[in-house]
């Protein structure tokens, strides 16, 4: 259980370190679009799981986006 506890922190780290775009919420389509595109470049570079994505792209929600999501 550590051990996973210490994998999920270095994911998120590599992750923030590609300094994924945020995503703030609104009615942006465009905004939205680039920062699916953004964050789908990290995602495939990184080879992230599909689970792995929804923990990280919560991370990069902010303000309204992040209201919605939780």
């Amino acid at each position: 259980e550590a051990r996973r506890g210490g994998e999920d922190e270095l994911r998120l780290e590599r992750f923030m370190n590609n300094k994924p775009p945020i995503f703030k919420g609104g009615y942006d389509l465009d905004g939205a679009q680039q920062w699916i595109e953004g964050i789908e470049r990290i995602f495939g570079a990184m080879r992230c799981l599909d689970e792995h994505r929804v923990l990280l792209g919560g991370y990069v929600l902010h303000d309204e986006a992040d209201h919605w999501w939780g």
